[in-house]
């Protein structure tokens, strides 16, 4: 019932999935095929919001990964990285093919994101609820510096039971960080079952209000409005920004959608990855 609740609680459902995404999704199914395991309703929440940081919104230099003047993206949910993994693949920092070592014991592509070992990635995550408090250090040295570079952190939900997802977000506040833009893949599913019935984040929104953000919602897989939220007509002034991305677990995968059993597998089989492949047909 609290799971209702909380579905009921999204935006009006965002447009199709388009070929890009579909695409995108599919550079997905590829790498899991290579490492025959990792995390599939985590990575297909995150591809439109990535896609559109990527696409739309990141300064960065694929040929200079380290490029003072970069925007820093920190993906704080890192078990989500094969969305990141095929945005970098897209974007050429890495060679599409690295995508096929994914998981395998020679690659630079592990279950989770390592800095300095995967070209373009800012910090090394998967131990929930450290990326947002590396994301306001580098905001807080960023502004020391007068860059001009903004910090983006992406939060999982079940990762905000994390306690020091909220102490950043005070220190966040308190030094009024407007470099610094939250997005929470807000896909209302954690490994164990439904966010709503483990630890409740409602009302989610008012909550961060409350920290002193500045908060918008958004439908996580409609990529115009993904774009208009990442783009506000002026840039803040003063507080971070916090956007809550109403997602769907396992988008694009009609049998793995809303169902913690799709969280991860261990074991990914080629019936599996034909699957997958099929759900993902151009429509």
């Amino acid at each position: 019932m609290a799971n209702d609740v909380a579905l009921d609680a999204r935006p009006a459902s965002a447009p199709p999935l388009d070929e890009r995404s579909i695409y995108l999704r599919r550079l997905v199914v590829r790498a899991l095929d290579g490492g025959a395991r990792g995390h599939i309703g985590s990575s297909m929440s995150l591809i439109e919001i990535m896609r559109v940081l990527y696409d739309d919104i990141l300064r960065f230099r694929a040929d200079d990964p380290d490029w003072p003047e970069r925007d820093r993206c920190i993906l704080s949910k890192g078990h989500g990285c094969l969305a990141q993994y095929v945005m970098l693949a897209e974007k050429g920092f890495f060679p599409h093919d690295i995508l096929d070592t994914f998981c395998r014991r020679d690659s630079i592509l592990g279950g989770h994101p390592e800095a300095g070992k995967v070209p373009g990635i800012e910090a090394s995550t998967g131990a929930l609820g450290h990326g947002l408090p590396i994301g306001v250090g580098r905001a807080m040295g960023l502004r020391i510096k007068r860059s001009t570079a903004r910090v983006y952190v992406i939060t999982g939900d079940g990762e905000i039971n994390e306690g020091s997802v909220w102490e950043a977000a005070l220190s966040a506040s308190k030094h009024r960080l407007a470099n610094l833009t939250v997005m929470i893949d807000y896909n209302k599913v954690q490994s164990a079952g439904p966010t709503a019935e483990i630890l409740d984040l409602e009302p989610l929104a008012d909550k961060w209000r409350a920290f002193g953000f500045a908060v918008s919602e958004v439908d996580g897989h409609d990529i115009e409005a993904l774009r208009r939220g990442l783009r506000p007509a002026s840039p803040p002034a003063d507080p971070p920004s916090l956007i809550i991305c109403h997602t769907v677990k396992g988008k694009g995968l009609a049998f793995a959608e809303n169902d913690a059993n799709w969280h991860h597998k261990s074991s990914i089989k080629k019936d599996l990855v034909e699957q997958m492949y099929g759900a993902l047909e151009t429509r």
